[in-house]
């Protein structure tokens, strides 16, 4: 894998805070360079077309079609792009069909942010990329692929021949989750302050540790209580909301 590499990436999320804030954090990493973004499945396909990215972060749950449905369009619009989902979702299911319509990765959200630059390297350099949550999964996904009858037939349910349609603004839904989180933010202490700056930086728990002098455990727990307190489910989330909070 080349690190002088400069992969040119979309990222797809109908979360504005959490795509903005995501973007800002990739692009501290100067071999990442975000080309476009886009908040659902007609809009990625558009900027797909006009930017021709090495790499997507495509979200599942976009308003209107979901992201596994779109695989098939972006695909036909840039053949070469390599597009991994990066999504809450643990479901097995949501796991065995976007491998099957080609994804070349599925990462969940509570991926760190180090983590989520080197998996977006080596998706670059034709790897494929899987968190480590996800690996009984895809095995028992595997088994239950040669176990089924070969018809071609698309998943049940599965809306991939649907056209890619834009979806309403979700402006005033993330505007709202804002609002939420600055008041999360009030009811942090300063230790937790600290760890979420560091968290931020994208540094991991051991690092953190070292540098605020205390117990690895002890950083455990706190990102524990930061994530409860603002109602996030990562810490990638985390780390979105802290930049988004240090350009304020």
């Amino acid at each position: 894998m080349n690190d002088n590499v400069t992969v040119r990436l979309l990222v797809v999320d109908d979360h504005n805070l959490f795509r903005r804030g995501l973007i800002a954090l990739l692009s501290r990493d100067s071999r990442v360079s975000v080309v476009a973004e886009a908040r659902d499945a007609g809009e990625a396909l558009k900027m797909a077309q006009l930017h021709h990215p090495d790499v997507i972060l495509l979200d599942n749950h976009l308003p209107g079609v979901h992201g596994v449905d779109a695989l098939p369009q972006l695909y036909a619009a840039v053949p070469q792009v390599r597009i991994v989902m990066l999504t809450v979702s643990e479901d097995a299911d949501d796991l065995a069909q976007a491998l099957a319509r080609g994804a070349a990765g599925y990462l969940l959200k509570t991926i760190e942010g180090d983590a989520l630059v080197d998996a977006i390297l080596r998706v670059r350099a034709g790897e494929s990329v899987v968190s480590p949550e996800m690996t009984t999964k895809l095995i028992a996904a595997y088994r239950q692929a040669l176990s089924s009858p070969a018809d071609g037939a698309a998943p049940s349910g599965s809306t991939a021949n649907n056209d890619v349609t834009e979806a309403e603004p979700t402006a005033t839904r993330a505007d709202a989750r804002g609002e939420e989180l600055a008041a999360g933010m009030s009811r942090l202490s300063p230790r937790e302050r600290d760890i979420l700056r560091e968290i931020a930086r994208g540094a991991s728990n051991k690092e953190i540790a070292r540098t605020l002098d205390i117990a690895e455990t002890t950083v455990k727990i706190h990102v524990q209580h930061i994530l409860r307190k603002l109602n996030l489910t990562s810490r990638v989330q985390a780390a979105v909301f802290a930049t988004n909070q240090s350009r304020d």
